[in-house]
């Protein structure tokens, strides 16, 4: 017996022994990778945020610095710039050195509007910057006052008057996504811009003044908690977390096709969120390297946790999944379909 137990033993670390060299190998770093992490070993990133200090995409960029730098081995500073929206920073981007140095977090849904409507100053493509991945996206919701007669998006359609939606301004997500809901539903619509703010154009409906606003989910998540709105509809194919119970604008009306691509391009948008880029023409292997380095950050388990606490929520997608719905807004775009935004947004 002694002898066969000790066959046994002698056979197990014989096997543990075996799968050892394979578990190793596999943990190892290529030749490329090792090379990219002894480049970025000591060096520091710039992280440029397009906007000034105390807003939302600084307060995302120095919650995910400091998490992207322990994969990447570099140190990460935040750069605030502000100017014109975030488009001066892209700009400046666009025609940085590709060492790998310099990352924007930009609002992926504010220039890709602006690129597709030949904004002016726009000067750079985001089909050619190199892309990271999605920080975070958030289906948009249409919310009314808790009064009011508006339950479904029929109600609306026959009120009999017009629909008045608040925003702040023409391409501020508020406007541009209640202008995008009235072409596609057919809907009598005025839409009130010069409000400071997405709290105050809330404020507006939850007081009777205006009768709707199209805010993203973890807007309206707060503005419903407290009591001042009420959901309606999700905007896209996909129900809001904070929402599970309210049905999408496809579930609550029979839309012909025409309608749904209106919807489905809007969603489209949306669904860029905060992006990461770096400037076009990067090496093939320092995009992979950085690539990785944020996919492990934003999907760390403690990362994602910390995003829940405060609020700041990351609902990552990979940097191609990125890449292919930038180009499905700006660079798939049929001339006709350009056309028809520009159309719906007013812009001449």
């Amino acid at each position: 017996m002694l002898t066969f137990w000790a066959r046994l033993a002698g056979a197990v670390i014989v096997s543990s022994l075996l799968t050892l060299p394979a578990t190793a190998q596999a943990q190892v770093p290529t030749k490329a990778e090792a090379a990219e992490a002894a480049y970025f070993k000591g060096k520091t990133v710039r992280l440029v945020v397009g906007y000034g200090p105390g807003g939302g995409y600084d307060v995302y960029a120095r919650m995910i610095a400091p998490h992207i730098s322990r994969y990447l081995g570099a140190s990460i500073v935040v750069e605030n710039q502000p100017g014109a929206g975030g488009l001066s920073a892209l700009n400046t981007m666009s025609i940085a050195p590709p060492d790998g140095l310099h990352v924007m977090i930009v609002n992926g849904a504010g220039a890709a509007l602006a690129q597709l409507l030949n904004g002016v100053g726009v000067r750079y493509d985001l089909a050619k910057l190199g892309h990271l991945g999605t920080v975070a996206a958030s289906p948009w919701i249409w919310l009314v006052a808790p009064q009011s007669k508006i339950k479904t998006p029929a109600d609306a359609l026959n009120a009999g008057r017009e629909i008045m939606w608040s925003a702040t301004g023409p391409m501020d997500g508020l406007g541009d996504g209640a202008q995008f809901t009235c072409e596609a539903l057919q809907m009598k619509c005025k839409v009130v811009m010069g409000y400071n703010g997405s709290n105050q154009a809330a404020l507006a409906v939850t007081s009777g003044e205006m009768d709707s606003i199209y805010v993203s989910d973890t807007s309206a998540n707060n503005y419903v908690k407290s009591g001042q709105n009420r959901a309606v509809a999700a905007m896209a194919r996909k129900r809001s977390r904070f929402f599970p119970d309210v049905p999408t604008i496809f579930e609550l009306a029979k839309l012909t096709p025409d309608q749904a691509w209106l919807f489905d391009f809007r969603a489209n948008i949306e669904d860029l969120g905060r992006i990461l880029v770096v400037p076009p023409g990067m090496a093939p292997e320092r995009l992979a390297f950085m690539q990785d380095a944020v996919k492990k950050a934003l999907t760390d388990a403690t990362v994602i946790a910390e995003g829940e606490r405060t609020q700041r929520y990351i609902d990552f997608q990979d940097a191609e999944t990125t890449r292919k719905r930038t180009l499905s807004v700006v660079a798939e775009a049929t001339p006709d379909q350009k056309a028809r935004v520009k159309s719906i947004l007013d812009v001449k």
